[in-house]
């Protein structure tokens, strides 16, 4: 499956990276801890968090992640969306939980 279709299914809004929004997704990873997603995260997976800050885009390009979702509402800082943008590695968004959003995004992988 393709962010974009992720995108779609789940009613996300795009902050940055859409030149990634054709990166293959093969899985999910919940945390808000970096050197969790670090140690446990895989290559093509998209990433929940509330975190907004620049290391979590140093986080999903050294793994190689298709995309990163915040949640809650909660927007990313101007310099990680520049990173975003610059790694083609889209940000997105949404007003639900970390819960509501890992069940929905779990379903429809």
């Amino acid at each position: 499956m393709k962010v974009s279709e992720i995108v779609e299914k789940l009613n996300l809004v795009v902050y940055s990276g859409e030149k990634g929004l054709n990166n293959e997704v093969k899985g999910g990873y919940t945390s808000d801890l970096l050197s969790d997603v670090m140690g446990n995260a895989d290559n093509g997976y998209v990433w929940i968090t509330l975190q907004t800050h620049k290391n979590i885009m140093a986080i999903a390009s050294l793994k190689e992640l298709a995309a990163i979702i915040l949640i809650k509402g909660v927007k990313p800082e101007d310099d990680t969306v520049a990173q975003s943008n610059i790694e083609n590695i889209p940000i997105l968004g949404t007003d639900l939980s970390t819960f509501e959003i890992s069940g929905r995004l779990f379903n429809i992988l």
